[in-house]
């Protein structure tokens, strides 16, 4: 156990001990479980985090097995006691205007050329970052619209490439010949002529968020989450969100549905000949 988590087990401790003392619990013994429950909530009150408590909870168990060895308790009341689930983080993502103004630019150099193409690929396709730096040039069929891609467990996929990316690609075609040294199968290269790692493409991002006025941090997941949003916001289909974007469960697809919601609820309003009519007077 380190140093850290040893001070931070100490002062779980010492919430505890000030929890018992406060409702005149002076023996370890009399702590039940719904006293921890009440503990837990007393924590959950003061804004600590579900993480937070759920370690606070493996303090207080840690310790009554520690006693139990010791004989001085008889059970552990945090036995079974659960820490309240942290609520889903959604997945953050670009506006449609946000994503145009990123990935829509001309470009006046090699690396640009490369860099837009790249750009218009992630946000086209729904490319994970490891997904990306992966392809290889015989990967991308622009005549079928098409790119083959090896996801996890090297799962391949055939996912569908836009108008915009496939233009960027064809444009990106001669400068990445005139870098990439013979036998080098990577679509995506360095200056160097060598395969662009997960790092560089972060860069690459970082760097046009910043060029193209962008306020927000751009990672290439946002791209990702940011394609499957848009795509489920236009067209409502889950499960053909779910085969682009390579999931094995819908369940975890569904966290998309969260994101576009109120658009969901502008379109019925719109649309459902019932949410049309005027309420009668």
């Amino acid at each position: 156990m380190s140093p850290h988590t040893i001070t931070n087990y100490g002062r779980d401790l010492q919430l505890l001990e000030a929890h018992c003392q406060a409702r005149h619990l002076d023996d370890w013994d009399a702590l039940d479980t719904a006293q921890v429950r009440t503990f837990v909530a007393s924590l959950h009150q003061r804004g600590l985090s579900g993480r937070s408590i759920a370690r606070t909870l493996s303090a207080v168990r840690s310790f009554y097995r520690y006693l139990l060895r010791e004989g001085l308790a008889r059970r552990n009341p945090a036995a079974g006691v659960t820490a309240p689930k942290a609520p889903k983080r959604l997945p953050q993502t670009l506006t449609t205007d946000q994503a145009a103004r990123l990935v829509d630019f001309k470009s006046g150099t090699d690396l640009e050329t490369r860099d837009r193409a790249l750009l218009e690929l992630l946000y086209s396709s729904g490319l994970r970052l490891s997904e990306l730096v992966r392809l290889d040039v015989n990967d991308v069929d622009l005549a079928d619209e098409t790119v083959r891609v090896t996801g996890k467990g090297n799962k391949t996929r055939i996912v569908p490439v836009g108008r915009h990316a496939r233009a960027a690609i064809r444009a990106w075609t001669k400068p990445r010949a005139a870098l990439a040294p013979a036998g080098e199968a990577a679509l995506f290269v360095s200056k160097q002529g060598r395969r662009l790692g997960a790092r560089a493409v972060q860069n690459v991002l970082k760097t046009w968020a910043r060029r193209r006025g962008l306020e927000v941090p751009v990672h290439p997941h946002m791209l990702r989450h940011s394609f499957a949003s848009h795509l489920l916001e236009s067209s409502g289909d889950l499960r053909a969100v779910q085969e682009l974007l390579g999931h094995a469960n819908l369940s975890t697809t569904q966290i998309y549905t969260h994101l576009d919601f109120q658009h969901l609820a502008r379109v019925y309003d719109q649309a459902h000949p019932r949410a049309r009519l005027k309420p009668e007077k």
